[in-house]
């Protein structure tokens, strides 16, 4: 059991994305159909609340670090599951939208005390190799999460009302709650070790071990990859998060039912999963440019098919849409790290997720408000599908910044020893 703690400390990670992530963003659109009947609110209304969470969520994110260095990912994650199950039992009783908004600032600090960061570092502690492969299994649960809680929400809404389906999913984050309290810990030598610890790392992923110099901050800010690749995150982070967000209303509009919008979920987020390894693979024997291009052009074709709101054609475009965006999920991060290195990719990953999450907030409420004025999704799918083509676009301009860096430094080199050279000559016929 100790030998392999790691590998359970991976597996309490994956959870905590599922419950976290699925709850607050993607699980909560469940409700979404019973709170609009309920309150006669517009979409835009409701909507408002998810870009309150996204946008709160990367503001607060740059202090996340200093959090952890100072209490811990455990004391964090415990805080996170805490408010998560509390926040669940007071959406039970909101009687108006601003409610629904207060709910929703807490929801960014569960994101923030929960999510993605303290997820990394709870593995990243544990594994001294083998680093990767544990951090792939971990992400796994913000795809887990999208598939699961949407389902369980809609099974629990027939018997037991929107109310009481609140009040009893807020029961998933205590069991969270204690299934950190017993196992999450940094490694401490109490007959725990972490994973490789004694071992040379020979498994390092590519790009890692390269001996080209790597970017600072100020130089990949001032290359076209990082804004290529900005474009990219911040039209697609747009696009998904709008899609799923709205999937649930968009296909019971088109007549499916509530069981069968819930699988809808269940496809998109599970293919995304399947991408994460499918692509990750495809990764290591070719290049990740060409995947990553692959992805986005994924991506861009199932936004197409979903934007033509064709009832038999949407599954298609789910299945599309949902291969495409696991993988650019997953090798988005790799084309950072090859394109600048790592010493200031925690900055430029920084920086681009507060764009994509900025978008991505945005672009839920404004599909929202779309659909308020024109009275269905066809425009703002479409606005989807064209902005997801202009991330084709500018995936095309993503290149290895560091090997180009070091060509053009090698070149000058090389023409002022030519130059000294040619002094010398000079001086020497003088």
């Amino acid at each position: 059991m100790k030998r392999f703690y790691p590998w359970l400390i991976c597996i309490v990670a994956m959870l905590m994305l599922a419950i976290s992530n699925g709850m607050t963003m993607t699980g909560i659109t469940a409700f979404d159909p019973s709170l609009l009947d309920e309150f006669g609110w517009s979409r835009g209304q409701l909507k408002f609340r998810d870009m309150f969470n996204l946008l709160l969520a990367a503001l607060m994110s740059p202090f996340v670090g200093a959090l952890i260095d100072r209490i811990g990912v455990r004391s964090l994650a415990l805080f996170g599951s805490v408010l998560l199950a509390v926040l669940y039992a007071a959406y039970s009783q909101v009687h108006s939208i601003t409610h629904v908004y207060l709910i929703h600032v807490g929801f960014a600090a569960v994101v923030v005390s929960s999510g993605l960061s303290v997820a990394v570092i709870m593995v990243s502690q544990w594994f001294q190799t083998r680093r990767g492969t544990a951090l792939g299994i971990a992400l796994v649960g913000s795809s887990l999460g999208g598939m699961l809680v949407p389902k369980i929400i809609i099974a629990l809404l027939p018997e037991h009302g929107w109310r009481g389906s609140f009040l009893l999913m807020a029961v998933i984050p205590v069991a969270l709650f204690v299934l950190c309290l017993a196992l999450v810990r940094s490694p401490d030598g109490k007959g725990l070790r972490r994973w490789g610890e004694g071992q040379a790392s020979n498994n390092a992923g590519p790009g890692c071990c390269s001996s080209l110099p790597d970017l600072s901050y100020g130089q990949a800010l001032r290359t076209r990859t990082f804004w290529a690749l900005a474009v990219v995150a911040v039209t697609t982070f747009w696009g998904i998060m709008s899609l799923s967000s709205h999937l649930i209303l968009n296909m019971k509009d088109l007549g499916f039912s509530g069981e069968q919008a819930g699988n809808g979920m269940f496809l998109l987020f599970g293919l995304g999963m399947v991408g994460k390894f499918l692509f990750g693979f495809l990764a290591d024997v070719t290049t990740s440019k060409k995947v990553f291009v692959c992805n986005v052009a994924l991506m861009a074709v199932g936004s197409v098919i979903i934007a033509l709101q064709h009832r038999d054609l949407l599954w298609t475009g789910l299945i599309v849409m949902g291969l495409g965006w696991g993988g650019l999920y997953a090798i988005l991060q790799l084309q950072i790290v090859e394109a600048f290195g790592l010493s200031a990719a925690g900055k430029i990953l920084g920086t681009i997720s507060l764009m994509d999450a900025t978008s991505a907030g945005l672009g839920i409420w404004l599909t929202a408000v779309m659909f308020d004025h024109f009275g269905n999704y066809h425009v703002a799918f479409t606005v989807i599908a064209v902005l997801v083509a202009i991330g084709l676009l500018a995936s095309f301009f993503v290149r290895d910044e560091r090997r180009l860096a070091f060509a053009a430094a090698a070149g000058e080199g090389e023409g002022t020893q030519a130059s000294a050279q040619d002094s010398a000559v000079v001086r020497g016929l003088v």
